[in-house]
């Protein structure tokens, strides 16, 4: 059997999947990642000083143009990957994606049950009166977005550094990984704490890591994968279908 077929049948046999995702899930639908070789941290230098609370609120125009760049890329769509995902969920074979990305393509794609770590790049609120926006309105609005109900400053709806997780999303998170009898690692090199480190809450499931490089859990995974993550969910979701 090829890498496919692998996990295919690992699927077949699971019914509490649980996938937990990184940058690596979307770089085939066009959005950058952070640390390979063609990731954002390559092409933009000091880009973790910029995504924090500190920078946004002392260097907006810097802070937004950077964010509009690397956050705000129209024409990006889902892959195979989150399509795969999308119908696991309709077989109720999923119980959660648990994602890194604040892209939304698992949304767009059909998921339901997004549990976002870090919030979601395309949601925007004012930090004054909580007013919410949509891309769409931020968009249309001054470089610098200001909330039109009190001018207070528009932010985007992301855990940037120096700032915590949701606790409400992050103990969901951790509960469904606990209930999960297959639990798939995809796209990310789990070196970002504290999310990589859920992982650890699987109790007695199966461990799939699909990954282009070593993530360092290897060795207690059931079954490993490094091949790209797009194509080889698209190569399964067409064996779902035949």
């Amino acid at each position: 059997m090829n890498s496919a077929e692998k996990l295919n049948q690992l699927i077949d046999e699971a019914n509490k999947i649980v996938f937990f995702g990184g940058a690596g899930v979307s770089t085939e639908s066009g959005v950058p990642d952070f640390r390979s070789e063609h990731g954002i941290y390559k092409k933009h230098l000091g880009a973790e000083s910029i995504l924090t609370p500190m920078f946004m609120k002392r260097q907006p125009e810097e802070f937004w143009a950077f964010y509009r760049k690397f956050f705000m890329m129209e024409n990006i769509k889902p892959n195979g990957a989150h399509y795969l995902l999308a119908e696991l969920e309709k077989e109720g074979k999923l119980l959660a994606v648990v994602t890194q990305n604040v892209d939304g393509l698992h949304q767009e794609a059909g998921s339901k049950r997004v549990l976002e770590l870090h919030g979601n790049g395309g949601r925007f609120y004012c930090d004054s009166c909580y007013e919410n926006y949509t891309m769409d309105e931020v968009r249309e609005m001054d470089h610098e977005p200001k909330c039109k109900k009190c001018d207070g400053t528009v932010r985007p709806d992301i855990v940037l550094y120096q700032e915590s997780l949701d606790g409400r999303v992050l103990e969901q998170s951790i509960q469904a990984i606990q209930q999960s009898d297959l639990l798939i690692v995809g796209g990310t090199s789990l070196t970002v704490y504290p999310a990589a480190g859920l992982i650890r809450y699987q109790r007695n499931g199966k461990l799939v890591i699909v990954n282009r490089d070593r993530t360092g859990s290897e060795g207690s995974a059931d079954l490993v994968i490094t091949e790209p993550i797009g194509q080889l969910f698209d190569e399964i979701l067409k064996l779902r279908q035949a």
